[in-house]
């Protein structure tokens, strides 16, 4: 969109994790600026002064969040509120450092326990569990002597049973939902 430009490319002008977006790491997204015709929400930005992130603007939380946590799109936006919320009260910067650190161990996964069907489960896993939950499923992957003398195709299951354990014990579904 011209005149539109993000300087944040790990998270969004409307709190997604860009980051951590199965469209960016396979470049197929330039991120917001880069193009995207369609976004109502850069738009609005470049309307009300170009606002950096959503929860700058006076209206915010407006008719643009009504339905955002309910259903993803190609990234999850289950979070996109509460996202938002957690980067204006920490600040954009420690927000950043967190985002880091989730981008490092989605990459980690993606790297070594992604057997080609595993790609959209990791980043909706990264993007919905906490730090600390995934540094723990870390540790837990990490600390099993056997993992590494299993087929590949099992050591992916083991990882991703791993993470879904813990998001079951949080009632989060680690797949994207859809609008029927």
């Amino acid at each position: 969109m011209k005149g539109f430009e993000r300087k944040n490319q790990l998270f969004s002008l409307c709190g997604l994790n860009c980051g951590l977006c199965p469209m960016l790491l396979g470049n197929h997204c330039g991120g917001c600026g880069n193009g995207n015709q369609s976004c109502k929400i850069a738009r609005c930005s470049l309307e009300h002064g170009k606002i950096e992130y959503c929860y700058e603007c006076s209206k915010y939380p407006c008719e643009k969040y009504q339905c955002t946590d309910e259903y993803d799109i190609f990234i999850t936006s289950r979070r996109r509120k509460a996202d938002l919320e957690r980067a204006e009260n920490i600040g954009i910067e420690q927000y950043n450092l967190e985002q880091q650190e989730k981008v490092q161990i989605l990459s980690y996964l993606l790297s070594n326990y992604n057997d080609g069907h595993r790609k959209n489960f990791f980043c909706v896993a990264v993007n919905l569990l906490e730090p600390s939950e995934l540094q723990k499923a870390i540790r837990q992957i990490q600390s099993n002597d056997r993992l590494a003398s299993l087929p590949f195709k099992e050591q992916c299951l083991y990882v991703t049973e791993v993470f879904q354990k813990i998001a079951d014990r949080k009632n989060i579904k680690l797949k994207l939902i859809k609008k029927k």
